[in-house]
């Protein structure tokens, strides 16, 4: 899942980075009433073209990590249930209570 939401990100970044005008319109008709009279300015353009590449980045870089990643994960319940309880007192039930009694 966290794989796949780092692809979308990257892909998202890479099309505002490849085309921040097209981009910046399409927000721009989403956000506003009037869009055929907003007008952004030149730096809009150049600042939605940094944020794709650095969200591009960042998703590659995740996506990086995910991957070369040592496998260190969570034991599953299924396969931790099968091995036997190496403590007496949860796996016979006894424990105290037996040494008490005698």
């Amino acid at each position: 899942m966290k794989a796949l939401l780092l692809l979308v990100a990257g892909l998202g970044g890479l099309i505002e980075a490849v085309a921040p005008r097209r981009v910046v319109a399409l927000w721009t008709r989403a956000l506003y009433r009037n869009a055929g009279e907003a007008e952004p300015r030149e730096w809009v353009y150049a600042a939605a073209k940094v944020e794709g590449t650095l969200i591009a980045a960042g998703a590659l870089v995740g996506l990086f990590r995910l991957a070369t990643a040592d496998g260190d994960f969570p034991v599953d319940d299924s396969t931790a249930a099968d091995e036997p309880e190496s403590d007496p007192a949860i796996a016979g039930g006894h424990g105290d209570d037996q040494a008490a009694a005698e």
